[in-house]
């Protein structure tokens, strides 16, 4: 079945470990040598480089039966512009999935493992083998998808920044952040190593550290024995969590608005105060940041859009 006219697939690919060495020393031997003076296995850097090889050939081999494709490294993901009927394929870590969903507008997105016995594939449902019929069906709209609830971040001089896991809001170092805090009613001034906005997608991952951590120097301090059970959101919750990580008490700065939700038509709001080293990213992508610094406001809330996600 041929991709119309008018939509093309868009393949997005990552360097495996191996290309990440040899670009950082220049050849294959020196890698090797570097690899193999620390005592480590080089044979298990090539082993995956060529599992991830033969997977995106099979792929590549789809897509050129079917029309318009282009592949693009995920480096160039943040210039990138999608046609708004692009199909998007995602070939590597669930990580990546994330990494390019938060640059989509509906568009749909297939994740495909290339490698099962390396990862978990939660968000890669696909093995290269099955791709063709998945793209065939996802192209003729008859595959079904899940809907992913993602974060965005808006700040006062217009800038934006969405996130389908997390947004990090703090200081680029080791270093006390320090801003104001709205929500609804509530408002105070903070000094703390961050805030941590989680969607439902997200609440495995860091969020889930911040409070399974929050809970058991509780749970120690109290002398309770009974751990709490820790339930993650659905992917397409209608709410976002949010956490300010380790928030310091202090003459000038409170501790009572740490945690909570942030539901569909509120903002979270805060203002910051700190004069230089201020940022915010999302999904872990530090380099893909917004500067947030004194006298900037940034209102997070549940994004305008939607991630697809084909099952």
């Amino acid at each position: 079945m041929p991709v119309n006219a008018d939509r093309k697939v868009v393949l997005v690919t990552r360097h495996t470990r191996l290309e990440d060495l040899v670009t950082r020393y220049h050849t294959l031997a020196q890698a090797k040598f570097y690899i193999e003076h620390l005592g480590t296995d080089f044979n298990e850097y090539v082993t995956e480089h060529e599992t991830y090889v033969v997977s995106k050939r099979v792929v590549l081999d789809a897509l050129a039966m079917k029309g318009r494709y282009q592949v693009i490294d995920r480096s160039f993901l943040p210039n990138f512009l999608f046609g708004p009927n692009d199909v998007v394929v995602a070939l590597g870590q669930d990580g990546l999935v994330a990494n390019i969903m938060k640059y989509l507008n509906g568009h749909p997105l297939i994740g495909v493992n290339p490698d099962h016995s390396r990862y978990d594939g939660v968000l890669l449902p696909f093995e290269p083998k099955d791709f063709a019929p998945i793209l065939d069906e996802t192209i003729a709209r008859k595959r079904p998808h899940k809907s992913v609830t993602m974060a965005m971040a808006s700040l006062t001089d217009g800038q934006v920044l969405y996130a389908v896991n997390d947004l990090f809001i703090g200081p680029k170092s080791h270093i006390s952040a320090r801003y104001e805090i709205r929500l609804g009613d509530m408002a105070e001034v903070q000094s703390s190593s961050g805030i941590i906005v989680s969607t439902g997608l997200g609440s495995t991952g860091w969020m889930k550290s911040v409070i399974t951590g929050s809970a058991a120097i509780t749970r120690s301090m109290s002398g309770k024995a009974k751990a709490m059970a820790y339930q993650p959101r659905p992917w397409d919750a209608d709410h976002l969590l949010f956490a300010v990580r380790e928030p310091f008490p202090t003459k000038v700065s409170s501790t009572s608005l740490v945690f909570g939700t942030i539901t569909q038509g509120q903002q979270l709001t805060l203002v910051s105060q700190m004069p230089e080293n201020g940022v915010i990213f999302s999904d872990g992508i530090e380099a893909d940041h917004l500067a947030f610094n004194s006298g900037i406001t940034a209102n997070i809330s549940i994004a305008n859009r939607h991630g697809r996600l084909v099952i």
